[in-house]
């Protein structure tokens, strides 16, 4: 049986970036590719300082979708993201 470790496991090994777009084309949909790409967004925007309600507007998104965001940032994620910006 596989978990989200085994996932975490493969990304990290992937060492090539096409071998790694093509495993995450192959095991998303458009739709969940669009939607990791907006919460990526809305981290790095809060991240930037900008407010929940822009951004919200900006993306056509609810507050509470930012807010989700914005809860784990509070809990100390997306480290990576805080050293690329």
């Amino acid at each position: 049986m596989s978990n989200f470790g085994d996932v975490i496991n493969i990304i990290y090994a992937t060492r090539d970036r096409a071998l790694l777009e093509d495993f995450l084309i192959g095991v998303t949909t458009d739709k969940e590719r669009a939607e990791i790409a907006q919460r990526v967004e809305i981290i790095k925007r809060l991240i930037a300082g900008e407010p929940q309600a822009r951004i919200a507007s900006d993306l056509g998104v609810g507050v509470a979708t930012v807010t989700r965001g914005s809860k784990e940032l509070s809990q100390d994620r997306f480290k990576v993201l805080r050293k690329q910006l």
